[in-house]
Parts: structure tokens; C-alpha cells; sequence
């Protein structure tokens, strides 16, 4: 029996020290109640209390079910955790005014990094509370990381997303982790700027606007800073349906500018490079044509040269911004429009590619268990940017075909390979799995291991004035090797 009370004392002891070395007292964690966070306060009076709690660090729980209005931003700062209980709701309130971000991390402010950043369980409501403008150019989101590290959002709700503002946006990033959503409304789900290494599982969407915007290079009101976005994987994911056409499930959005040069014709979004620096038109979203004379060479914030309204976007050497290495697996599409999106933009309020710059090559884009479940979709890629492999792997087809668009300088893009092995095709009779609208474009399609499901199924391709290199097992596609376009 002494022996047992021995072996039984000194364990608790053992397990006594290793809670005292591990330091996992009540005291590690803030009760945000104890400086008067509360469903019964005010917003103003809301936004002190969290604040204050918020910067002492450390994990900051709040308990207490409820709607707890907010009427401004939190500010988070390194090593902290926000932790919502069950039944908890954050609403924005318009006390003080409409205002853009929720939480930010406090370094989005001066560009230095924030670290090990945690907010779990949060549902929060917009309450028709936008501001698409914030102190930061660019960054948009009601939950905003610009510069940050290590950053994970777990168990996240957002139902009643407006038209203005991002759900979520970071930008400027690495080792971002989101589990566990559900985001609903009028704009983008979950917006990207430049990072790396990226995971986005399990989440609902139903968005008007893009689901997930994979966007390095952007409109210059929609993202602070150029770069590129790498190794990201996107799990488990159900898309809606929605009666939009608009956007799509996934935008990857590349962007390139030269250096400036006097007399060059600049539009609104235009980046160029001067002297160790980035500089953007921002002008109003229109069509209209400038010609600049005098070289940008500010150091920060926005300066008008020969009627042209530049900003200095950053202090970088790059010319190109891409989108690589992101895989898509186990997607679940119930939308009505073309799923994927591989583009530059050529509109009012964005011309990501201008003329004669150097080329962003976008690619190793692999698609997964992907399904095509309406059936009303509208093809599965468009692209008009380089992308140099596509790799679609068991995924179920409908209407599920590829387009190429026409975009400038094409002839001089680099080939795009595209391997279709182990999916479904459920469409019946004659059905296109390439069109190609861009002249001098080369494309070497193989597929393998594919299963026809469809009656008298057969696959086509339409080659345009470029060329489709064939190796398949589809039927229609069989006999063929090599589909030559017509002459230049």
C-alpha cells in the first residue's frame, strides 16, 4: 500500500511540474467579460473593452452567448489568440460611422510582420456595415492580415456578406491555415494577395462575387501589394448554387509591367517601375488613355504628374505577379458558371498586363476529385494568361470543357500541357473539351484512364489558329495525334 501511495504522490507531483513548466494556468487565458466586453454594451464601448483585452496578448476568450456590437477595428498584435464560445456573435455597428476591418493585425499599419495569430469560433455579422476604403490602399476585408506569419482561422461564419467589402483578406503572407467555414453574401469569400504556403478546408460558399480570389496581382483598389502566390491547398469545398453568372469559384488573376519610359500610355491599375519602386495609376474606372512625360520617383503616398494621379504601391524590383503550384481536391461545384478562371484584366478598373512586359506564367494548377454538379454549367476553365501545366484528375465532368481566350502577345506564350486521367464524362453526343480562340497558341492534351458515362459520347476540339497535340483514350479524340489550326 506504500508503495502505491508513493507511486501515486510522485505522479502527481510529475504531473503538477509539467503543468507549472508548461504554464497552463487560469491566468494564462483573458476573460474578455473582465474589462466590460459585453452583449449589453455599446459598440463604442465594446470596441475599448476588447481592445484592452486584446492587448495584453495571450489567448482572450469570450464566453458569454450573445451579439456583442462593434463599432471599429481590433487591432491584434503578436502571440494572440481569439477564442468565441458557442452562441457568440460579433456585429458590426455604425456608431461611429461605417468602417472597413473587423480585426487587423497591427503591423498591416507599418508594414512589419505580426506572428502566430489565432482566431477561432468567430461568426460575425456585416449588419449592412461597409466601408470599401480603408487607411490601408487596398486592403478590403472585413478580417484583414497584411504582413503576417503563421496565421490560422478556425471555425468561421459570415452569412450576410454585402457588396463592398472582402470577407476575408490577407495579402503579403506565409503559413496561413482556415478550417471550418461558411460564407455567404455579395462579394469576395476569401481574397488573396501575395504569399506562400496556404491551406483552405472545409467550407461552404454561396458568393455573387468570387468564392476564392487568387489574386497577387489585382484592381490597384483590391490589394496592397504585388508578388506571387505559391503552394496553396483548397480541400473539401461546396460551392452553392447561386443564380449568378458573375465571377467565379476560383479567380487566378496574373499580372506584369515594364519599366517606366517618357511617353509611355498609361489607364487606370497601370504599374510600372521607377527607380527601386512600384508605382499604379489610380485614377476613375474608365477607359481613358493618359500619357505620362514626367517619371514617378516619390517616395510614398500619391502625387499627380501630368494629370495623372500615380501611387507609390511598393518598394520592390519584381515585373510579374503569379499564381502556382495550387491544388484543388475534393470541390463540390453546384454553380452555374465557369469554375475557373486563369486571367489578366483588361477593363475599367484593372489592366493587369500591359503590352511588352515581361510574361507572369501562371500553372502547375492540379484539380482533384472535382465535380461538376449543376446542370447548368458553363465549362470548367478560361484562360488567358500563360499557364504551363493543368493537371485534372478524377474529377466528374459536365460540360466540362476548356477555353482558351484571345489575349495579347499569345504567340509568344509558352506551351500549355493539360493530362485528363481517371475522370467522368457524363455529357452525351458530340461534346467540346478544347476551344481555342488565341492564334499561335500550342497545346499538347494527353488523357488516360477515363471513364464515358454519357450516351454516343464524343469528345471534340477546336484548335483555332493554333495547334492541339493529341494523345487520348476519348472517344472522337482516339485516332488523332496531332490537330493542325488553320493558317495564321
Amino acid at each position: 500500500m506504500k508503495k502505491l501511495t508513493c507511486i501515486t504522490t510522485l505522479m502527481l507531483l510529475a504531473f503538477a511540474t509539467a503543468l507549472n513548466s508548461a504554464n497552463l494556468t487560469s491566468e494564462s487565458f483573458i476573460d474578455a467579460a473582465a474589462f466590460g466586453f459585453s452583449p449589453n454594451a455599446t459598440g463604442v464601448q465594446n470596441l475599448k473593452a476588447l481592445q484592452a483585452a486584446v492587448d495584453k496578448g495571450g489567448t482572450i476568450t469570450v464566453s458569454r452567448p450573445g451579439t456583442y456590437k462593434l463599432a471599429g477595428t481590433i487591432t491584434i498584435g503578436d502571440n494572440t489568440s481569439l477564442v468565441f464560445g458557442n452562441g457568440t456573435i460579433i456585429q458590426k455597428s455604425a456608431e461611429n460611422g461605417h468602417f472597413t476591418h473587423v480585426f487587423i493585425n497591427k503591423g498591416a499599419y507599418t508594414r512589419q510582420y505580426n506572428h502566430n495569430i489565432t482566431i477561432e469560433g468567430l461568426n460575425l455579422s456585416v449588419n449592412g456595415v461597409e466601408k470599401a476604403w480603408s487607411e490601408i490602399y487596398g486592403l478590403r476585408g472585413h478580417i484583414s492580415f497584411f504582413y503576417v506569419k503563421d496565421v490560422k482561422l478556425e471555425r468561421f461564419r459570415c452569412t450576410d456578406l454585402a457588396t463592398k467589402q472582402f470577407c476575408v483578406h490577407i495579402c503579403t503572407f506565409e503559413d496561413f491555415l482556415m478550417n471550418d467555414a461558411v460564407i455567404i453574401g455579395d462579394k469576395d469569400g476569401v481574397h488573396f494577395g501575395p504569399g506562400k504556403r496556404f491551406r483552405i478546408s472545409n467550407v461552404v460558399f454561396r458568393t455573387s462575387d468570387d468564392a476564392l480570389a487568387l489574386v497577387p496581382g489585382d484592381w490597384v483598389t483590391a490589394n496592397p501589394e504585388y508578388g506571387n502566390l505559391e503552394d496553396g491547398i483548397i480541400e473539401n469545398i461546396t460551392e452553392l448554387a447561386s443564380f449568378r453568372r458573375e465571377g467565379a469559384f476560383a479567380k487566378i488573376v496574373a499580372s506584369g509591367w515594364p519599366d517606366w519610359k517618357p511617353g509611355m500610355k498609361v489607364q487606370q491599375g497601370t504599374a510600372v517601375l521607377s527607380n527601386g519602386r512600384i508605382y499604379r495609376v489610380a485614377m476613375e474606372a474608365d477607359s481613358k488613355v493618359y500619357t505620362s512625360s514626367t517619371c514617378p520617383d516619390f517616395e510614398f503616398g500619391m502625387k499627380e504628374l501630368d494629370g495623372i494621379n500615380w501611387l507609390m504601391f511598393q518598394q520592390d524590383t519584381i515585373h510579374t505577379a503569379a499564381v502556382r503550384n495550387i491544388v484543388f481536391r475534393d470541390i463540390f461545384l453546384y454553380g452555374i458558371r465557369t469554375p475557373f478562371s486563369i486571367l489578366s484584366y483588361s477593363n475599367h478598373w484593372e489592366h493587369s498586363y500591359y503590352p511588352g512586359a515581361p510574361m507572369p506564367v501562371q500553372g502547375n494548377i492540379s484539380l482533384e476529385k472535382v465535380h461538376m454538379l449543376s446542370n447548368e454549367s458553363h465549362g470548367l476553365f478560361h484562360i488567358s494568361t500563360p499557364v504551363d501545366f493543368l493537371n485534372i484528375r478524377d474529377c466528374t465532368l459536365k460540360k466540362g470543357f476548356i477555353h482558351f481566350g484571345h489575349a495579347q502577345d499569345y504567340a509568344t506564350y509558352p506551351p500549355t500541357y493539360i493530362h485528363i486521367t481517371g475522370c467522368t464524362f457524363l455529357d452525351e453526343g458530340a461534346s467540346m473539351l478544347i476551344k481555342n480562340d488565341s492564334p499561335g497558341k500550342e497545346i499538347y492534351l494527353k488523357t488516360s484512364g477515363n471513364l464515358v458515362v454519357g450516351k454516343e459520347f464524343s469528345s471534340l476540339v477546336d484548335a483555332g489558329k493554333g495547334n492541339i497535340h493529341i494523345d487520348s483514350d476519348l472517344p472522337g479524340l482516339k485516332e488523332k495525334t496531332i490537330l493542325n489550326s488553320a493558317a495564321y
